[in-house]
């Protein structure tokens, strides 16, 4: 697939890529340059679409226990040991 670069640099992303990209009018895209001179396209995830993807099944936890637990971790060395 090709396209063609406008007097103003602009281009249009043809459709087969915009649908396997899933993209939509406004939608934000990124480019990276690799380090072999190829240019990788990509669609900015806003973050909210990664509301939900880390489940807890267990049950909720208090204030309490999250302060126990924090405190246990910094008592166990949580921090490397200095050099002297």
């Amino acid at each position: 697939m090709e396209s063609t670069i406008t007097a103003k640099g602009q281009t249009t992303i043809p459709k087969p890529i915009r649908q396997h990209l899933e993209l939509k009018t406004g939608d934000r895209i990124k480019y990276f340059i690799r380090p072999d001179g190829s240019v990788v396209l990509l669609p900015k995830v806003p973050i909210t679409a990664l509301r939900g993807f880390l489940r807890w099944e267990g049950r909720p936890v208090t204030l309490e226990e999250m302060d126990k637990a924090i405190a246990a971790g910094a008592g166990e060395g949580a921090l490397p040991p200095r050099r002297e």
